[in-house]
């Protein structure tokens, strides 16, 4: 039986009246007019929610990944988009500098990040790469004192925002691929306008050229050659993180349904009433329910310090996937007006189809849980 401790549960309440005053009353406007809230996200950070994962140390609550993932959920369930910005930005933004930077780097970096003032990002993934994260073909050369960066990245959360601080890049270097810290405001950091995307539309996404950026070469985050490997250690948190995005997703989509059901009539009486409506809200409460399972039982394991890779694999694959039947299935109930983007429903479908595809598709985490399995490598 999944139980939250009493003071997990006053949070997520804090979280979730705080999602319903200051983001679903603007969610549709933003995705319309394809806006980034900057000051509803350092609100956001004002109520703590970036800062749940780092110790009190920079500013932050030392609460785990359980609470983290509350926070998401609970943002998540009124705007996917507001949601995968806080979980980008900690995930992959912050993290990396807690886990791997210098006591330099992280009085430079965290207090700002931690507080949600600032955003980062973190540029792994390349225009002819996709799952292939390794076949990094930008590259980072040492001249004297300086890092030399030149290539290119895709699909980078967070990148181009008015408080974007740093993009931590992935590069080839001498001793393989490392990872490099480099400013918003460096000299030749290209960013991109931003992609015209199916969802997430108030989410910020862009492309990233390097073109001779010049950094110090203490900006290398940890050990030469051990970029990648960094990467996939923070990349368990990241996908039960996501998971707790979808899981908000269904949530909602299962609220608006009931609902719906229960006011529109036809052929005389609610459409609720008919099984073909009600058995697709049974099945969205059953998604719901064993989605939310996996994705805390995953967290749980992460918080007590136990191996949970399998664990967060199977999480985002079920977690996600069953986001996208739950669109699928509310657009469905809600009809022609589910084709409308005036209604949520419209909107979550849209933004439901790239939970499957981010930090690691769904492919990927199968391939995960059957290597954990013992199966070895799939030909």
């Amino acid at each position: 039986m999944l139980e939250f401790t009493e003071e997990q549960e006053s949070f997520r309440s804090v979280v979730r009246e705080f999602a319903e005053s200051e983001i679903r009353p603007y969610a549709e406007e933003w995705d319309r007019e394809h806006k980034f809230p900057t000051p509803t996200v350092q609100a956001m950070g004002e109520l703590g929610l970036f800062g749940l994962m780092f110790s009190e140390e920079w500013g932050g609550a030392d609460a785990g990944l359980i609470t983290q993932c509350l926070a998401i959920e609970e943002i998540g369930r009124v705007d996917q988009s507001m949601g995968i910005t806080l979980e980008a930005a900690v995930s992959l933004g912050a993290r990396p500098i807690a886990e791997y930077g210098t006591d330099d780097q992280k009085t430079q970096w965290l207090p700002d990040l931690v507080s949600g003032q600032r955003l980062a990002a973190f540029g792994l993934t390349e225009p002819d790469g996709g799952s292939d994260a390794g076949a990094t073909v930008t590259r980072a050369e040492q001249e004297k004192d300086d890092w030399v960066i030149n290539g290119s990245k895709t699909f980078i959360t967070n990148s181009g925002t008015d408080i974007t601080s740093l993009i931590t890049a992935t590069a080839q270097t001498q001793e393989g691929i490392s990872s490099i810290i480099i400013p918003s405001n460096t000299e030749g950091l290209i960013v991109e306008p931003p992609y015209r995307k199916m969802g997430w539309h108030a989410s910020d996404t862009h492309g990233l050229i390097f073109q001779d950026c010049r950094v110090p070469k203490a900006n290398i985050l940890g050990k030469p050659g051990r970029g990648f490997a960094q990467f996939l250690s923070t990349l368990d948190d990241g996908r039960v993180a996501i998971a707790a995005l979808a899981v908000g997703l269904i949530a909602a989509c299962l609220e608006e349904c009931v609902t719906y059901a229960n006011e529109r009539n036809a052929f005389g009486k609610p459409i609720g009433s008919y099984q073909a409506v009600a058995f697709k809200c049974a099945d969205m409460a059953t998604s719901l329910e064993t989605a939310r399972l996996a994705t805390y039982h995953a967290a749980g394991l992460r918080d007590a310090g136990k191996p949970f890779k399998r664990e967060a694999a199977i999480a985002k694959l079920h977690a996600t996937e069953a986001a996208v039947s739950a669109t699928r299935d509310a657009t469905q109930i809600f009809g022609g007006y589910g084709f409308i983007d005036e209604t949520p429903v419209a909107r979550y479908y849209r933004d439901a189809k790239v939970l499957e595809i981010g930090e690691g598709t769904s492919e990927i985490q199968r391939i995960v849980i059957s290597r954990e399995l013992g199966l070895g490598e799939l030909g």
